[in-house]
């Protein structure tokens, strides 16, 4: 016994010392820091240990090695200060241990409470209409234009999270990542954030496709080789030719990552092979801010002298920076052995501003446009903040909408540039310039064209909007708007409108009651609430005003001295399907296992997606149809998963199925005599299965086909798969899903 305890002692002073040369690490990383700077992240490593001193990770190791980490991240991959690598220290003290904001108050000022404060969750409530993911993140957001630094802080725990994700259960893995997905790699990429977009995606993909991941993987390892020395033979003349210009320069290789390969491959619907720009040469010049614009413009002069580059893959993102203020020049150009290459050329601050992002902008205080978009983003946050009525699935919609990755540069008539995410309309140009602007829009003049609202713009138009003072905004203008600005300019006109016309109409109703002695009360209106079948009062007016509700219908409601007495409804009994109350469920222990009753409450297998046995599967709490089961790869698995992760439930398939199920294939290829006989001969002769439905159609001999047929699982499904691939003419043969008609209901009710 002794022994043991001896041991065990030998592994805490282990780990104290490994601790500590995870933190000396850390200050070596912080390259700019003042004894001020060392003394105060120095305390907060010392009040975070002891805090976590009692806790460990799911991986078994003391949990400080993760806010150690988080901190690292901040400082070695994001180039932040002293005050975000504190934060980084104890963003998880006043959520996970006895640490309250009032104590990192007195030990640390003001500013690292609140930059702790939006780090930390709010308590998790069982409230059916809450997504406890979407409120956290809205608190998160909100506190943006107080400090960037809050969100910088969390994208990077985010990244450490899902470095260490292989820890967790398969289904927690499942939801961190597509959450992940849907909403952390692109705010990163919108903080111009890149490299760790890049590995977020990377991470998402490796958890929610795992096959897909590994394939890939697999394919860049066995053609790295080959990758390798056609870029050494590439560069070489490119690197002769600028020593002897004179110029300071570094070339560097970047493959392209797994999820932007796997991106293209579902895009452009190629296989890994047909991607032809798998990588990318980035030639990083060290020159003065005055001279950078010029000497990236001569470097691509160079790159073009040797290799022919493609017309339309230019992409001049010096003159015209992004909006997340990344600047670079890429080109794609064809190498003498027939094969496409990407040339990126930069300056060293720009290089550092693509890998840093925001953080970087603060370095470089000349850079006043590019800081000037960033505050216009955030001014865009503040107006989302004014949207009280939002509900939190709300906010994270709009918000997103925000987090554009591809953007058009407009004009206005007076040449000033606005910077829109694509299929931007008029009406999202028009509330990009002011309110009152798209308010009063009816169309606009494009290169002097007229056209309508609902016109998708491109890049390089120059726009002149056409307003009218009796103009006003409408419901269906929603749906012409991308952005999010102006969808939230517009809800709200439309909401000040809603409330002008139930002013009247409960105006009307004042005048009614007086008619028939009924006392303007709160009950009295609730009544009526009721009786009309209406959820608030302001409906009730609204509809009033608008003729929607039958005012003479008051006698037949009993008036006792001045106050209603609606009576209850009787109603003929429904069959009703078993809904599944949440309260019911327990998450962390529950899982539905297909094929067996489960708290008798009815599941379904989704149509979006037709799972089948050997699936990998989650099951998903509909409003008012049961639980419906999803693949986890479906196509709106990352929504829900990501948004509405507490309606989310694990589920298997029960060991052996013997019944059958509908999978959909897609088959493209070369069209041949007799294809679809041999198609057909496969599945009715030698799998033994039936056909549910068929369809082919060609174009100039390129043939595509969907086939729906029952299969017993997985295993039956790819062995199908295999023998349409042996068929002469058959390119690619992948499974299809329908779409996401009941994704919708699953989400609605």
């Amino acid at each position: 016994m002794a022994e043991q305890v001896e041991s065990f002692e030998i592994d805490l002073e282990k780990e104290r010392k490994e601790i500590l040369n995870a933190f000396r690490g850390l200050l070596r990383s912080c390259k700019r820091r003042t004894k001020a700077d060392t003394a105060m992240i120095r305390k907060a490593f010392d009040v975070a240990l002891e805090a976590h001193k009692e806790m460990r990770r799911k991986s078994g190791e003391p949990y400080i090695y993760h806010p150690i980490a988080v901190a690292r991240i901040c400082s070695e991959e994001m180039g932040l200060g002293a005050r975000a690598i504190t934060c980084a220290l104890l963003h998880d003290t006043v959520e996970d241990t006895h640490i309250t904001l009032d104590d990192v108050e007195d030990l640390f000022g003001p500013k690292v409470r609140l930059i702790i404060d939006g780090l930390t969750k709010i308590p998790e409530v069982f409230d059916q209409n809450a997504s406890i993911q979407a409120e956290n993140f809205r608190k998160m957001i909100l506190t943006i234009s107080d400090d960037i630094r809050v969100v910088l802080v969390k994208i990077a725990d985010r990244l450490h999270n899902m470095r260490t994700l292989g820890s967790m259960a398969p289904d927690k893995q499942l939801k961190i990542a597509a959450e992940t997905k849907f909403l952390y790699a692109p705010l990163a990429h919108r903080l111009g954030l890149y490299t760790i977009k890049s590995e977020l995606e990377d991470l998402s993909l490796r958890y929610t496709e795992p096959r897909i991941y590994e394939q890939i993987e697999a394919n860049l390892k066995s053609t790295k080789d080959v990758r390798n020395r056609f870029i050494r033979r590439f560069t070489a003349p490119i690197k002769e030719a600028l020593s002897e210009q004179g110029y300071k320069f570094e070339i560097k290789a970047r493959t392209k990552s797994i999820s932007s390969i796997w991106r293209k491959m579902t895009t452009k619907e190629v296989p890994f092979e047909e991607v032809y720009d798998l990588f990318a040469i980035r030639i990083i010049v060290d020159t003065t801010q005055a001279l950078e614009k010029s000497d990236c413009w001569r470097i691509y002069s160079i790159v073009t002298d040797f290799y022919q580059p493609s017309p339309d893959r230019l992409r001049d993102w010096i003159s015209t920076p992004r909006a997340n203020g990344y600047e670079s020049l890429h080109t794609t150009v064809m190498s003498p052995s027939g094969k496409w290459g990407e040339v990126q050329i930069r300056s060293k601050r720009m290089d550092e501003i693509a890998e840093k992002g925001l953080a970087a902008h603060y370095k470089y205080k000349e850079s006043k446009d590019s800081d000037s978009k960033f505050d216009r983003w955030i001014a865009e946050i503040r107006d989302l903040m004014e949207s009280q009525h939002n509900n939190a699935l709300d906010f994270v919609d709009d918000f997103k909408l925000n987090l554009f990755a591809e953007e058009i540069y407009v004009f206005t008539p007076k040449g000033d540039l606005r910077v829109l995410p694509v299929s931007s309309t008029i009406l999202d140009f028009a509330y990009d310039i002011h309110t009152a602007i798209g308010d009063r829009c009816i169309g606009a003049k494009v290169n002097n064209r007229l056209v309508p609202l609902s016109y998708q713009l491109n890049s390089g138009d120059q726009v002149d909007i056409i307003t009218s003072p009796k103009q006003r905004p409408n419901e269906e203008w929603l749906r012409f708007v991308t952005t999010a600005r102006a969808k939230h300019k517009i809800k709200g006109s439309l909401n000040e409108e809603r409330k002008l016309i139930a002013q009247d109409g409960k105006e009307i109703l004042e005048r009614k009651f007086k008619q028939h002695n009924i006392r303007f009360t709160h009950e009295n209106i609730s009544a009526l609430e009721k009786f009309y079948n209406v959820n608030s009062g302001t409906e009730l007016y609204y509809r009033i005003a608008k003729g929607k509700i039958d005012l003479t219908k008051l006698r037949e409601i009993e008036n006792q001295h001045g106050l209603l007495q609606v009576k209850k409804k009787t109603k003929r009994p429904v069959k009703k399907t078993k809904v599944a109350p949440i309260s019911e469920i327990d998450q962390k222990k529950d899982t539905i296992i297909i094929g067996e009753d489960f708290k008798n409450i009815d599941y379904s297998l989704a149509k979006c997606c037709n799972p089948i046995p050997g699936d990998s599967v989650f099951g998903f709490i509909t409003i008012n149809e049961g639980i419906r089961i999803h693949r986890n790869n479906c196509p709106n698995a990352e929504h829900l998963q990501s948004k509405m992760a507490y309606r989310c439930i694990r589920a298997r398939w029960k060991g052996q199925q013997t019944v059958e199920r509908v999978a959909s294939l897609r088959l493209k290829g070369f069209d041949q005599v007799g294809l679809v006989n041999r198609l057909t001969e496969i599945v009715s002769n030698q799998h033994n299965v039936n056909i549910r439905s068929i369809s082919f159609e060609t174009i100039d001999g390129i043939f595509e086909g969907k086939i729906k047929v029952l299969v017993y699982d997985t295993y039956h499904l790819q062995e199908l798969m295999g023998k349409f691939e042996l068929v002469e003419g058959v390119q690619r043969v992948e499974r299809w899903d329908d779409g996401a008609d009941d994704y919708m209901e699953d989400t609605t009710g």
